[in-house]
């Protein structure tokens, strides 16, 4: 309404709703896994309408590595996710297909909101090894609650991005936030100055990605940390 020139969606659910208020001003979004799952782009290559921006894609089949280097004897893996969210979704599958690379044995619960999160974390620690929780909006605000069980079942939780891992899960590959921002910020210069936002391809990060080990979640569960992610390493509340 205030003929804004441009707009910054956070988070797929914002980038909706304002795709649904104007097919004029470019919208750019960021920490959005998938921009064509939502319908926001024609293609990630070639947006073609008035939306585009960066994703925060994490490097799953390597967190999934990560979660066998910190458990070398698990077997099967447990994935909690949201149903309702479709970047969760997405990862899930990703996921999936990492676990069953390395030969382990994939399960899944799925819960629909917070009020789910206890009960569904109480049910998965009884059917796995370790747990994998990729980037998902319900599960990072209920990450204290995933803690509560999941120090006491001794399970490894690998997160999909570092604040998960900083108020309990137990250690992430991830991208950097802040680096994703100052490229997003990048393209809101380019934008500004006359680019056109429908011809400009989403940008995934591929590179520099960064670990995050909870040390103080390692030790109340039992996991050494291998002396080559030491460094990566911190203690919750410090």
């Amino acid at each position: 309404a205030e003929k804004a020139k441009l707009v910054l969606a956070i988070a797929t659910t914002a980038a909706t709703t304002m795709a649904g208020k104007t097919a004029d001003i470019p919208i750019l979004g960021t920490a959005i896994t998938d921009y064509e799952a939502p319908k926001l782009v024609q293609s990630n290559e070639a947006p073609g309408w008035n939306i585009s921006g960066t994703s925060d894609m994490n490097p799953v089949a390597a967190q999934i590595g990560l979660l066998k280097q910190l458990a070398p004897d698990c077997e099967t893996v447990g994935v909690l996710y949201t149903s309702g969210e479709m970047n969760s979704v997405l990862q899930a599958g990703m996921a999936k297909e990492a676990i069953e690379a390395l030969g382990m044995k994939y399960v899944e619960v799925t819960i629909t909101n917070t009020n789910d999160v206890q009960q569904a974390v109480q049910k998965i620690v009884g059917m796995c090894d370790a747990i994998y929780l990729p980037t998902d909006n319900v599960l990072a605000s209920s990450i204290p609650i995933v803690y509560g069980v999941t120090v006491e079942s001794k399970t490894p939780v690998i997160c999909g991005e570092s604040g998960m891992v900083e108020s309990g899960g137990l250690a992430t590959l991830g991208i950097s936030y802040s680096e994703l921002g100052y490229r997003t910020g990048l393209m809101a210069v380019e934008i500004l100055n006359g680019a056109d936002i429908s011809k400009m391809p989403v940008k995934f990060i591929t590179e520099g990605f960064e670990y995050k080990i909870n040390k103080t979640v390692a030790d109340e569960i039992g996991v050494e940390i291998p002396e080559e992610l030491l460094p990566y390493a911190f203690e919750m509340g410090k």
